[in-house]
């Protein structure tokens, strides 16, 4: 019987590619370990990129952390002294026209809001002359505007310092980035400058984005109170009209 020797084509071809993709195997971990570290440097926290921007980022974080909290502060103050009663006013006539003086004060008085202090006053100068009533009812205006106003012009400072301080930390990174690279002479490389530039911006970024914050809560609170001095004048007018009609 003749018998045919065939060779095993299929098995050594598969030797063949089984060595190559265990030749390939360390090549590809190898390009993958780069790979890794860039995702892994990429992925920098929030607390990790505050911490870049050196020293001056404390007076920035300080002054964030005040813009909000007066931004709240006042926030409730001018909401309760914008709060209104539909029926004071009438209250106020009922008992002027009554001759009930004393009860009428007593209700400014439990109001406790700047327009029934600033009736309370007008109502205080009955039986002066009208001058003389209006000056006092808009002297009182102007102190309460003043007291609702407390400490808006440290947040409209705020407002422009905060930008200033990021610039100064750009510029004090430039300077030292020059200054490393000046140190380090021929042997410096692009990670020597990077590194200043980096610090730089991050300052930048801080003091901009508390800059925009203080600017938008310093318009937010200054456009409440002007609110409230439209109410007031509004109130001024309508008792003034109530002394003048007839009893």
């Amino acid at each position: 019987m003749l018998t045919l020797n065939i060779p095993t084509a299929g098995n050594e071809y598969v030797d063949t590619i089984s060595q190559a993709v265990n030749d390939a195997t360390p090549a590809v971990a190898d390009n993958a370990t780069p790979v890794a570290d860039a995702a892994t440097a990429a992925s920098l926290s929030f607390w990790d990129l505050c911490m870049q921007g050196g020293i001056l980022m404390i007076p920035i974080g300080i002054l964030l952390l005040f813009s909000i909290y007066f931004f709240i502060e006042r926030w409730i103050v001018i909401r309760k002294a914008n709060r209104q009663d539909d029926t004071f006013m009438r209250r106020i006539k009922d008992y002027i026209h009554e001759g009930e003086i004393e009860s009428a004060l007593n209700l400014c008085r439990n109001m406790g809001t700047p327009y029934a202090r600033l009736i309370s006053k007008g109502i205080s100068r009955i039986g002066r002359p009208m001058n003389d009533v209006l000056v006092a009812i808009e002297n009182t205006g102007n102190i309460e505007i003043a007291k609702l106003s407390k400490g808006l012009p440290w947040l409209a400072t705020t407002a422009s310092g905060a930008p200033m301080l990021g610039f100064l930390g750009t510029v004090i990174g430039m300077v030292q980035a020059f200054y490393n690279i000046s140190a380090q002479g021929s042997s410096a490389d692009i990670a020597t400058f990077s590194g200043g530039i980096y610090t730089a911006l991050v300052t930048t970024i801080a003091g901009l984005i508390v800059g925009v914050v203080a600017l938008f809560a310093y318009n937010t609170l200054v456009a409440k109170i002007n609110n409230v001095m439209t109410s007031l004048e509004g109130k001024t007018m309508e008792f003034m009209d109530l002394l003048n009609e007839p009893a």
